[in-house]
């Protein structure tokens, strides 16, 4: 069975320790996964997989960061049609208007975001948000 990849983008930390609490939740619900930084992730990995979960902070205007995860994230969009995916990332202002966008951009290219948005944690995740992750890693494992 190959692991549920969960690739993230983070700059503080905080969505790193997101990504790593949805892995926790996918490994608690019986599956393998490998949190994998962005910049470590190949497309060609998860071609084939049914389901991955993307992680990635608000930057500058609300938007996913640059140099790195958009240019994934447009290559994904071109595999992405039928897989199930859960979004998730850190903000320190606004109003997760990045991940409104960014789910509404994923659901265009036919992807199944898992509850139809993507978990936002305003700064560091606290206790329940890591528990909000672990349930998002283990929701994505039963898809």
């Amino acid at each position: 069975m190959a692991a549920i990849k969960v690739i993230y983008w983070s700059q503080s930390g905080n969505t790193q320790a997101m990504a790593n609490a949805v892995a926790e939740g996918i490994k608690e619900a019986g599956k393998e996964a490998e949190a994998v930084f962005v910049t470590e992730a190949n497309i060609n990995d998860i071609k084939d997989d049914t389901a991955v979960a993307l992680g990635c902070p608000a930057m500058g205007a609300e938007v996913l960061e640059e140099a790195d995860m958009e240019p994934f994230v447009t290559s994904f969009e071109s595999i992405a049609a039928g897989k199930n995916v859960a979004l998730f990332g850190s903000y320190g202002w606004g109003d997760g208007e990045w991940m409104r966008d960014w789910t509404e951009r994923m659901i265009g290219a036919g992807v199944n975001v898992l509850n139809g948005e993507g978990l936002i944690c305003q700064e560091a995740p606290d206790d329940e948000m890591i528990e909000e992750c672990k349930n998002l890693g283990k929701q994505l494992a039963n898809c």
